[in-house]
């Protein structure tokens, strides 16, 4: 499919609706280890803690070959056969959702881009959402797709960049098995290159399992406003940079600036850069 054609997708809109049910909340502070009290009706959501939500329920028989519904009804049908989250933006500025309220997300394809790297042609699409509760709109999502090539015979992933070292605050993870999957139930997420490891190392060319960005990008984003409980989050980014595969342990980092802001990042098992990111606090 041409350029021009999947850019016919730019500007579709869905709109889902959904009851932020306090079950999900409990198992996903479970699945964090987190001390966290037992969920009740009120009680704000944690930034991100969304994604437990608005889950796509497509039909087992709409279910492409990766695991994820088929492309070319809501998000436009890039014909490369690797996809990722790239990355995403977060603009805090209304009330926050609250464990058991209505909630509505609308989303909209934003972008549709072609890019050239290392590997091979890629596809970055951009989807904005926009989430509102009984109190009006709460917060806007950015959410970065990437579409790249197959993987070549022999390929091996970039290594990345060293990570910083001057972290104000750390945390480690084990990204087992069994993790990935719990993580991938919580958000009914059925991509098979988190818990299938024949197709992930055999289809898709990669080493093992890979750990899910938005989990990461929870897990910054955790380890930053838990180190400032006292402030409410304003706004947070992450970008991916390298993969992280299950295994050995990584570590979720986050370092405080001048300006009040916090530097997160994810420093993988030899201690490359694989997830960057900044939240603010009012």
């Amino acid at each position: 499919m041409s350029l021009d054609k999947l850019k016919d997708w730019v500007g579709r809109t869905q709109a889902t609706e959904d009851l932020a049910a306090p079950f999900p909340v409990r198992a996903l502070a479970a699945t964090f280890d987190a001390d966290d009290p037992e969920p009740r009706s009120g009680d704000p959501l944690p930034p991100l803690w969304h994604w437990l939500y608005f889950l796509d329920a497509a039909p087992q028989s709409k279910i492409g070959a990766d695991g994820h519904a088929e492309r070319g009804d809501f998000l436009p049908p890039v014909p490369l056969p690797r996809r990722m989250w790239a990355g995403s933006r977060f603009s805090f500025d209304g009330e926050p959702v609250r464990v058991g309220d209505a909630i509505g997300r609308t989303s909209e394809i934003k972008s549709v881009e072609p890019k050239s790297g290392s590997t091979g042609s890629m596809v970055f699409v951009t989807v904005k959402h926009t989430i509102s509760g009984p109190r009006g709109v709460s917060f806007v999502e950015e959410h970065d797709i990437v579409y790249r090539e197959a993987a070549k015979p022999g390929e091996q992933p970039k290594a990345p960049r060293p990570a910083p070292t001057d972290a104000t605050w750390t945390r480690t993870i084990v990204p087992d098995p069994v993790l990935l999957f719990r993580f991938s139930a919580l958000t009914f997420n059925g991509h098979r290159i988190h818990y299938d490891h024949p197709y992930v190392t055999g289809t898709e060319g990669y080493p093992g399992l890979i750990v899910h960005g938005p989990l990461l990008g929870m897990l910054q984003i955790e380890l930053a406003r838990r180190a400032n409980a006292d402030k409410i989050p304003r706004s947070f980014e992450f970008r991916a940079l390298s993969p992280v595969f299950s295994g050995p342990a990584f570590s979720v980092q986050a370092r405080r600036e001048t300006d009040g802001s916090v530097t997160t990042w994810i420093a993988d098992p030899k201690g490359g850069l694989a997830q960057q990111g900044k939240a603010t606090f009012r």
